[in-house]
């Protein structure tokens, strides 16, 4: 999805301003407030490009200095950048996604639950050697919204947990805002069924097999709508087509605030389109 660098700056900055609330102006590296760190980590995915050139990118961008309030002369170092995601934890960017998706109306309280894999083999083999690092893919299960197509949770793990142990952990983070999720067979089993049904979540599961009791519960949420169980696929295909499918940082940490980061991201993007598209329409108007 190609954006306007410039407005997905804003939009960035006032979105941490809102996720980091009252310790968004608190120095996080270098002297520099949180705020500035997190959308500076934003760009830097969404440009793809290092921790070295982000500086170097931003000296002959005068309107991103401009909206994030640095001088050409006193930019953070790449150095400062990197050491601000070990500073900055996980909860600043589950903030972000939240915030992210939140800010996408109307949620629709229906929402998807499915699983994919990012590649974490993006460092040198003699890194992995050193580090004895074995697992080659994390494992990645999301919530999505049906109507805006919202990441609403991320869970990761390395160790590839079942479905059935991570599904009902997702949507018990959100089951207050939820009144239906749709899963496939690797979610199925009586346990999750039953701890979902305790949120008042209904839960469309699609059963293994072809016993009538497996048919007549798939034609039922055939019905009530498991078809839109695809949405959870377009999410997975415009954040590894639009940002990386592979993790490029080297500490497993690093990797899961990364991952949650770009999910945030691909919420954000939207957000930017259709700002653009409503400053179009207003232009238009006035003409």
């Amino acid at each position: 999805m190609e954006i306007d660098i410039l407005d997905f700056i804003e939009q960035c900055r006032d979105l941490a301003k809102q996720a980091l609330g009252k310790h968004a102006g608190e120095p996080a590296s270098g002297g520099f407030a949180r705020w500035v760190h997190v959308v500076l980590h934003c760009f830097r995915l969404e440009d793809g490009h290092s921790y070295r050139e982000t500086p170097n990118r931003l000296k002959y961008m005068a309107e991103l200095r401009d909206a994030l309030g640095l001088d050409r002369d006193d930019l953070p170092a790449h150095t400062t950048i990197y050491k601000s995601f070990d500073r900055l934890k996980m909860w600043v960017w589950r903030a972000l996604l939240r915030v992210s998706e939140q800010q996408q109306h109307p949620q629709s309280g229906h929402a998807v639950l499915d699983s994919t894999f990012f590649d974490r083999r993006r460092a040198s083999s003699y890194f992995r050697q050193r580090t004895g690092r074995t697992i080659q893919t994390l494992k990645v299960t999301t919530l999505t919204d049906v109507e805006s197509l919202a990441v609403l949770e991320v869970h990761i793990t390395a160790r590839w947990k079942h479905d059935t142990k991570t599904g009902p952990q997702v949507v018990r983070r959100n089951a207050d805002d939820l009144q239906s999720v749709a899963a496939d067979s690797g979610f199925q089993d009586w346990h999750t069924e039953y701890e979902i049904a305790v949120y008042d979540v209904e839960y469309f599961v699609h059963y293994r097999g072809s016993s009538a009791t497996a048919a007549t519960n798939n034609a039922l949420n055939r019905a009530n709508g498991y078809s839109q169980r695809w949405m959870a696929e377009t999410s997975y295909s415009t954040t590894k087509r639009s940002l990386v499918d592979a993790v490029r940082a080297l500490g497993w940490y690093r990797q899961f605030r990364e991952i949650v980061l770009m999910f945030a991201i691909t919420n954000i993007e939207p957000l930017v389109s259709r700002y653009n598209c409503d400053s179009e329409s207003i232009q238009h108007s006035t003409l």
